[in-house]
């Protein structure tokens, strides 16, 4: 470990080998960083942080400051983080409440300057959050998840894989995974096929993605009537599979079809 002589680190705290702790960087007791990350200067990790290896986290962030949330009553509870992500500038990250006893982010993400993330949240691996991203809590974010800059997400919203939310947008509502969501209300205004041709997906998946997608928000007015449809049409893919069963997973409803201007 290289620690700066000027960083606060708790003897009780397990910090893994070749982590890097700046200059007035704290660590408090109850906290664990894994092998080769490196801490920010000013960054503060508090009880209950699992940070994993290899991680960047820079100046001013805050990772498991106890909850925003009147009716958390001192639980021990956790922060967890992945290997290889990346925290910049002035970040927070609550740890859980006894809801879930945890918040977590995955692995290989990136949270841009200013993200808050609040209790009990799970986000998924390589999710990349923009600058001002606020998330309130008890979110679940798959894998993939790319959320634009100013995006504010209601509590307990689910965001599918793959998804792709534009900037500024309010997320009332469940968003489906491989669209990307965009405008006021969100709506679906597309496939994410650039983040799907990126991440290998053939363009016979594309085009199946982007026929399920059409049956549900483009041809039916109805969600029920698109939902049957589809699972007459795509009995056996598993794409339908996911998209049918991230929708019968949301009883509070996902977000809206396309919308003509």
């Amino acid at each position: 470990m290289s620690k700066s002589p000027l960083a606060s680190v708790h003897p009780d705290a397990r910090v893994g080998e070749n982590v890097t702790i700046s200059p007035f960087a704290t660590i408090e007791a109850n906290v664990e960083i894994g092998d080769g990350t490196w801490i920010g200067p000013n960054a503060v990790i508090m009880d209950g942080a699992r940070i994993g290896k290899n991680c960047r986290i820079f100046p001013g962030a805050v990772i498991s400051a106890i909850p925003q949330d009147l009716k958390f009553e001192g639980e021990e509870t956790v922060t967890n983080i992945g290997d290889n992500t990346t925290i910049r500038e002035y970040v927070t990250i609550n740890r859980g409440t006894k809801d879930r006893n945890l918040t977590q982010v995955g692995s290989n993400c990136l949270l841009m300057a200013y993200v808050h993330v609040a209790h009990d949240c799970v986000v998924g691996n390589n999710v990349i959050l923009a600058n001002n991203v606020t998330l309130a809590g008890h979110i679940t974010i798959q894998d993939f998840a790319i959320l634009e800059g100013l995006v504010a997400v209601q509590q307990f919203i689910h965001i599918g894989a793959h998804s792709f939310i534009a900037g500024t947008s309010k997320v009332r509502k469940n968003v489906p995974p491989y669209v990307k969501a965009a405008r006021e209300p969100l709506s679906y205004v597309g496939i994410n096929s650039v983040g799907l041709k990126r991440r290998g997906y053939s363009d016979q998946d594309i085009a199946d993605i982007e026929e399920i997608y059409r049956i549900l928000y483009v041809k039916n007015q109805n969600l029920g009537k698109g939902v049957e449809e589809v699972q007459t049409a795509f009995p056996d893919n598993t794409y339908s599979k996911k998209i049918l069963g991230f929708i019968e997973d949301s009883p509070k409803g996902i977000m809206r079809g396309a919308m003509t201007m």
